[in-house]
């Protein structure tokens, strides 16, 4: 298999990989995460999960682009 097809099954494998690990990490509500409930609303920012998830991302492609 090549190109679309091979690309397609690629995606699929990383976004069921991310789906389970999602499922037994729990990602969220970290300290440094910004959270504000006043009355009726609420207020959820997850600053320090971007971050993690965003130096996990750069890590990942880095190291697939580096095979490549």
């Amino acid at each position: 298999m090549t190109g679309m097809p091979k690309l397609l099954m690629t995606i699929g494998a990383i976004i069921f990989l991310i789906g389970f690990a999602m499922k037994f990490i729990n990602l969220g509500r970290l300290p440094g995460d910004i959270f504000i409930k006043k009355g009726n609303t609420t207020f959820y920012f997850p600053f320090v999960t971007s971050i993690i998830v965003s130096i996990v991302l750069s890590a990942v492609l880095y190291l697939i682009s580096r095979f490549r």
